[in-house]
């Protein structure tokens, strides 16, 4: 009899919820007191608004129609590949890049598997920013020029070409810079593109490094560029202004023939401050600012003296956006040039490539 209670009871149990199930809402009684709650409205804050700061300033906007180019060129760090888009009108990305080890030899050459750039051209990008070792390696008395130029051409087997950016060539080394340009291009073959970065220039320098014209026999580019104008410790101003950018092209197209030659636009930007900060001090120097500063109280952390002040700094800052990139480039189209480079990828507005068109 036990038995039959329990499997009785169990099966009221069990049907209970599908009879509840069938009535209404209204017809539902929930018991409110006595019940313990784990959270109470008091304990339900709501999620943090994040503060959007809006500009106050406002930016020009370009007119016109969109700037047809020939040829596109773009730069992509090493390690930053995510900030190029491949849906961009870029035709031809450098990527940056290998560079010169220590003891002469290529290291640090990126993997093309890990930039998809579908239609696109990619050029693997070589940089040396040592003057002694760019002496090094160009002077074959040292034994280093034969085996890099081998590890160049082995390394340029993945990409569509090279490109060579030695920016600190040694006065000295002029001949041996342009012999090497030409040992390159021999090696590399003709199937293989070859171009080559050259700094801003109005005229021909008495023993000049980076002869445009003489260059521009080697490569099927010359990559200008038209930038750095004003750098991180000069006087403020534009990386490249409108005037400074024409007088560069100006000269660039006397010089170089028109088929290599692509102007390079910066779409970064750079900010100065009127007083520096940081740096190493003389005792009588570190008085002295502290002094101008009204510094009062000198504490001594593990026995050595230290100070704080606060400084009122005025920032100076240079930029690019739309307006002023596609300003600079129009002057290059009045000259007829049409192909183009930008240092560089994932610095620009996004809404810069709207008004770019390649037309192939």
């Amino acid at each position: 009899m036990k038995m039959r209670q329990i499997i009785a009871s169990l099966c009221v149990c069990a049907c209970l919820p599908l009879s509840l199930a069938a009535r209404g809402k209204q017809d539902i009684d929930v018991p409110t007191e006595g019940v313990e709650y784990a959270l109470s409205a008091e304990d339900v804050s709501e999620p943090e608004k994040k503060v959007v700061l809006e500009p106050k300033y406002t930016l020009k906007k370009p007119l016109g129609r969109p700037l047809p180019l020939k040829e596109s060129w773009g730069y992509v760090m090493a390690g930053r590949e995510d900030e190029y888009k491949s849906d961009i009108p870029v035709t031809d990305v450098c990527y940056f890049g290998a560079e010169i080890g220590t003891y002469g030899n290529l290291v640090n050459v990126p993997s093309r598997s890990k930039l998809k750039t579908g239609r696109s051209r990619c050029h693997l990008v070589i940089a040396c920013d040592s003057r002694s070792l760019t002496h090094f390696i160009l002077d074959s008395s040292f034994g280093l020029r034969n085996q890099l130029l081998k590890d160049i051409v082995r390394a340029s087997a993945a990409y569509d070409g090279v490109q060579i950016d030695f920016e600190l060539v040694p006065a000295r080394d002029r001949k041996n810079f342009i012999t090497f340009l030409g040992d390159l291009r021999y090696m590399l073959g003709e199937k293989k593109w070859f171009s080559v970065c050259v700094p801003a220039r109005f005229k021909l320098l008495s023993e000049d490094i980076y002869p445009y014209e003489e260059i521009s026999r080697y490569c099927d580019r010359v990559f200008v560029m038209a930038y750095d104008e004003h750098w991180s410790t000069s006087k403020p101003g534009a990386v490249a202004n409108v005037d400074w950018c024409r007088r560069v092209a100006e000269y660039a197209k006397k010089t170089i023939p028109e088929r290599k030659l692509i102007m390079g636009l910066p779409f970064y930007g750079r900010t100065w401050a009127s007083e520096t900060t940081a740096g190493a001090w003389y005792f009588s120097g570190a008085n002295r600012i502290m002094t101008e500063h009204g510094v009062e109280n000198v504490e001594y952390e593990n026995e050595i003296p230290t100070f704080k002040y606060t400084a009122q700094v005025e920032v100076t800052g240079y930029f690019n956006d739309i307006y002023s990139v596609l300003s600079i480039a129009r002057i290059y189209q009045t000259l007829g040039i049409q192909k183009m480079g930008w240092w560089r990828l994932g610095m620009e507005d996004p809404e810069f490539w709207d008004w770019v068109k390649i037309n192939r």
